[in-house]
């Protein structure tokens, strides 16, 4: 699973990389965060009408038919079950998004009480780019919502701590993911693989990073591991 990630680059510097504009809202709102969770604003670039654009999303995608926003368990989208689950079938065949991320968090489990965090992040040093799923959401009274869920897969050779991993698209792949006009699932489910060797890198991290309400760079210093005391490294 995906359930924490760090999203601190610069949106006009993401939204550059993704060849896409930006939303005005994200540059008056925006702020760095070391420590993004479920129900937090990360951000995504769609695509429609043949422009591409970076906004806002809440972290959990909420379908346009829900009646409540209160929906638990959908900030991540099983890649296996998209085409055939309600909640994300309609999303994974028209509104489909990248989501930049800086790094994100997996917890080893060592034993029944303790687990010990890691950061992963792209070995090249460039963000990463999640496959994801948008929905946009209106509650009984109109107020709106732009949702958005992040699709995981099997774990790869880069991950050895979880079974499961956030899918990664390669720059060769954000045309197709994107173009809202390309609805042949078949041919997409190919893009959602585990990583191959070599494009993730990891390492341990301070438990800190456990508390949603901890934020800031030390979130993601490397640490050391010595037996069962984690120590600072830097």
């Amino acid at each position: 699973m995906c359930g924490r990630i760090a999203l601190y680059d610069e949106p006009g510097q993401l939204a550059r990389m993704l060849d896409a504009g930006v939303d005005p809202e994200v540059m008056g709102h925006w702020r760095r965060s070391w420590n993004l969770a479920p129900t937090d604003r990360l951000l995504g670039v769609a695509e429609r009408h043949d422009e591409r654009l970076l906004r806002a999303y809440r972290w959990g995608l909420v379908p346009s038919w829900s009646k409540t926003p209160d929906l638990k368990g959908t900030f991540n989208a099983r890649a296996e079950s998209l085409a055939t689950k309600p909640m994300f079938r309609s999303a994974f065949r028209k509104s489909r998004i990248l989501v930049p991320a800086d790094a994100f968090y997996e917890w080893e489990k060592l034993d029944a009480k303790r687990k010990q965090p890691y950061a992963f992040r792209r070995a090249d040093g460039e963000p990463m780019v999640f496959a994801g799923l948008r929905e946009w959401w209106r509650d009984a009274e109109g107020h709106e919502q732009n949702t958005a869920t992040i699709i995981t897969t099997a774990a790869g050779p880069d991950m050895p701590i979880h079974n499961r991993q956030p899918v990664v698209l390669e720059p060769s792949n954000w045309e197709m993911w994107l173009d809202p006009m390309f609805t042949d699932v078949e041919s997409l489910q190919p893009l959602l693989v585990p990583t191959v060797k070599g494009t993730l890198v990891h390492h341990p991290v301070g438990k800190a990073v456990g508390n949603v309400r901890n934020d800031g760079p030390e979130l993601i210093t490397a640490v050391a591991l010595d037996g069962d005391t984690v120590q600072n490294s830097l």
